[in-house]
């Protein structure tokens, strides 16, 4: 069976700083959510660090379906976004951007320096992180009866369900969030409760 559970961030990181010979790597990470996301906070980053000359970052989106982007912003080739981005890999991350913004300090680095480099303020900056594990959930709407309230709360309870949302009249509505692995089971469950439907929402 896949794990339904994934690794990201509970919050953006510290800011940290990596020096390599009078260049100084600022090291930012972000929990992101979609390629939107990821374009507001490099906006952000360049107001902040309005003079700086590089902003090199990596991202990775999704959890069944994986997207990605390197970005080196004009260093040479493969030598910021990618090893950025091997550090993602490393933390076992998802929906999460690392971004490593970079003052020249007059000495060049040349290719190797600046993978350590990069490599370096990226690994930092998320061992600063605070990383959470997530897991991926199935949501079922279930609607019944009032009458059947404590058959119905009675299995939330046994199989620890989040109720996501509810309207409670005559006839009660909950959207229910699901770990993905024991969404069978648990749609079975209420789909054998006499009087009670349920929809997988997709």
């Amino acid at each position: 069976m896949l794990s339904d559970i994934y690794k990201t961030l509970e919050s953006p990181s510290k800011e940290t700083l990596y020096k390599e010979k009078a260049s100084k790597f600022f090291g930012y990470a972000f929990p992101v959510q979609s390629e939107n996301d990821v374009k507001e906070c490099l906006e952000e980053l360049k107001k902040k660090h309005h003079s700086a000359r590089h902003f090199c970052y990596a991202y990775q989106l999704g959890i069944t379906e994986i997207r990605y982007r390197v970005n080196d912003d004009g260093e040479p080739n493969n030598s910021a976004g990618i090893p950025i981005f091997g550090q993602i890999q490393s933390f076992e991350l998802t929906n999460v951007l690392v971004v490593s913004v970079r003052y020249f300090g007059g000495t060049k680095l040349g290719v190797g320096g600046l993978i350590s480099a990069y490599k370096s303020s990226a690994k930092i900056t998320l061992e600063a992180a605070n990383i959470i594990e997530k897991t991926l959930n199935v949501f079922l709407v279930i609607t019944f009866n009032y009458n059947l309230m404590s058959a119905v709360m009675r299995i939330i309870r046994e199989k620890k369900l989040v109720i996501v949302r509810q309207k409670l009249e005559m006839n009660c509505e909950f959207e229910i969030a699901v770990r993905k692995n024991d969404a069978e089971a648990v749609f079975h469950i209420f789909d054998n409760l006499y009087q009670v439907k349920i929809i997988d929402k997709k």
